[in-house]
């Protein structure tokens, strides 16, 4: 313990020290930022929708060493993991479920067909991001299905200027990581290449785990039609202790593996741009209900996806239209869910006017889509913006939106759990209203948001004396919330440091339900607010203190400080990241405790 405060001592007395530097959640280059998960590319200011944005300035000076990580320091946005280095977590949007967010790569949509506690499997290594891009709020028209919620789009880099760097980190519960990062910048290609694997002997019984990830993109043909070509694959391999049951004597044991081969390229003039894409997505996932004895029950799922699509956008002198195709078709051979294939369709067409001087924007649009499962489906939606100065933007959206039940909703069977395949899709019409306002020293944003959901799919039973959940349509949930986020940039003594605030509220009516039926609806945070603190200590010292507080519907609440150090010397740059400091007994997902107090050090080399 005496460990603990020392630590906790040295980082606070460090935040404020005088010689401070920022490496905030967000930052003061917001303006810049063009959103290219759209297919109309727009200034961050000029959007009219609700975006947040983690730079690679940021991702590099956090000390995270995951994705999940990170986007647990963005209000709206619910991480909820079982155990340590991003091995199974599920990402939630303002009080959605875990299959209503879609994540995409470089603007691949990578939803599994499966299920979507695979997710997050396919987020990459911190070090190749560039940023990531988070849009809340309904999104189907923009991206089709899944993004019910949501979507969050990881921006890959596009190249790394001779650069070779290793890394290597250890700390409590054995934790090892050891990764390496290569660049190289040709005449008329770039390359980048990164192979990463962390291990954990578990800090609790049957949590070990050992994850691989290997990231390769090049971009070729640089001086006359680039063609960008990525390429990943991710293997997992974890203890699931308590993952699904509660029985202390299973001992659940889980093995993933998701890749992604994309080609893509951009054609433009003056007034036309489009960007066609061929995509290969692939997902395996072995599920041992006990770990030494494979033959009590084994789950082997076996899903592939192929798509190609193509975005463009035409500016005129009525605005800018953008529209787009996408067609994919997905297979899945599993000895639970069986064999089945689904062909998916989507037309997207979109215009944003703009009137009285360029200060109103009205985007109206609608997506088309088509399954050869749940047939013809259209959900139109409308975004509206008006800027009031340079720095204040009022705006507002309005959308229908949808998610078609994935293969586990639909078939999944197992000594808890029936499917039902004549489940409904869930449909939804959200409303948002917002304000921006940025001036470079202080940011802030605030939104109201409102969503009428029917037929969303849970898990229940009929009473608590039935142990087996099936997958039901529930008739209407109602969802309204507020979001506020504000980031203060100061100085002193020449150097610049943040304090950000960020908070939800969240209120629904599933509650009206009886939780002890319900499996996965009835765990939203109705209370989440995060502030952190980053600064930089004399010339070459960088830290975060980042403090969480949840408080979720069923009545638990919890409150973590998390906190990270990195010293630059030359070409070495040192890591001590401590992570639930005060050692707070929490869980965020199911029937799981999240780790005690733990460190892990780091030692990062750029050659």
């Amino acid at each position: 313990m005496k460990i603990k405060i020392a630590l906790v001592s040295t980082l606070i007395f460090s935040a404020l020290q005088i010689n401070a530097q920022v490496a905030p959640i967000k930052r003061d280059t917001l303006k810049e930022i063009v959103i290219t998960s759209t297919r109309i590319d727009l200034p961050f200011k000029e959007n009219s929708r609700t975006i947040d944005v983690i730079s690679s300035e940021v991702i590099k000076n956090s000390a995270a060493t995951n994705v999940a990580d990170l986007l647990q320091q963005v209000a709206g946005v619910d991480i909820r993991r079982r155990g340590t280095a991003g091995s199974q977590a599920d990402l939630y949007i303002r009080g959605g479920g875990f299959d209503q967010t879609l994540l995409l790569i470089d603007g691949i949509k990578m939803d599994d067909a499966q299920t979507g506690h695979h997710t997050m499997n396919a987020a990459l290594p911190i070090e190749v991001i560039e940023r990531i891009e988070i849009i809340k709020g309904p999104a189907a028209r923009v991206f089709g299905q899944n993004a019910f919620t949501g979507a969050i789009n990881i921006v890959t880099k596009n190249k790394l200027e001779d650069t070779v760097s290793a890394n290597v980190e250890a700390g409590s519960f054995g934790q090892i990581n050891r990764s390496i990062t290569v660049g190289k910048d040709f005449e008329n290609t770039s390359i980048i290449a990164h192979a990463g694997v962390l291990q954990s002997n578990g800090y609790r019984n049957n949590s070990d785990y050992e994850n691989k990830n290997y990231f390769l993109k090049g971009v070729f043909n640089k001086e006359k039609q680039p063609i960008e070509v990525i390429a990943t694959f991710f293997d997992k391999k974890y203890g699931a202790e308590n993952f699904y049951t509660t029985n202390p004597d299973w001992h659940e044991y889980e093995e993933t593996q998701n890749s992604l081969l994309g080609v893509s390229t951009t054609f433009r003039t003056e007034k036309f741009k489009i960007t066609p894409r061929v995509y290969w997505k692939r997902g395996q996932d072995i599920f041992l209900l006990k770990r030494d004895d494979p033959s009590f029950f084994r789950n082997l799922h076996i899903t592939n996806k192929v798509g190609v699509e193509t975005n463009a956008s035409y500016t005129s002198d009525l605005g800018v239209t953008g529209f787009g195709v996408d067609v994919s078709r997905v297979f899945i051979s599993s000895n639970n869910l069986g064999k089945r294939s689904r062909t998916m369709a989507n037309l997207f067409l979109e215009h944003r006017f703009k009137f009285a001087d360029d200060k109103l924007d009205i985007t109206p649009g609608v997506a088309v889509t088509y399954f050869s499962d749940f047939k013809f489906h259209a959900f139109p939606g409308l975004d509206i913006g008006y800027q009031f100065s340079e720095n204040l933007k009022v705006y507002g959206n309005l959308g229908v939106t949808y998610r078609i039940p994935t293969y586990t909703d639909l078939y999944y069977n197992d000594p808890g759990t029936i499917g039902n395949e004549n489940l409904e899709p869930e449909e939804a019409f959200a409303q948002e209203i917002g304000l921006k306002y940025n001036t470079g020293k202080f940011t802030t944003s605030v939104a109201l948001f409102n969503r009428d959901a029917t037929d969303l799919i849970d898990f229940i039973r009929e009473n608590t004396t039935i142990s087996k959940f099936t997958a039901t349509n529930i008739a209407k949930v109602n969802t309204k919330g507020f979001e506020a986020n504000v980031d203060y940039h100061f100085k002193l003594s020449d150097f610049k440091q943040t304090l950000s605030f960020g908070y939800t509220f969240l209120e629904d009516d599933i509650l009206e339900q009886n939780k002890d039926l319900s499996r996965y609806s009835l765990n939203t945070l109705k209370h989440q607010f995060i502030t952190r603190f980053a600064s930089r200590l004399f010339k070459n010292v960088r830290q975060n203190i980042i403090y969480k507080h949840a408080e979720r519907t069923v009545g638990t609440s919890y409150n973590v400080w998390d906190a990270s150090i990195i010293v630059a010397i030359n070409k070495f740059s040192f890591t001590v990241t401590a992570n639930n400091i005060f050692d707070a007994d929490y869980i965020e997902s199911g029937f799981v405790p999240m780790p005690p107090s733990n460190v892990l050090f780091g030692l990062r080399y750029a050659f």
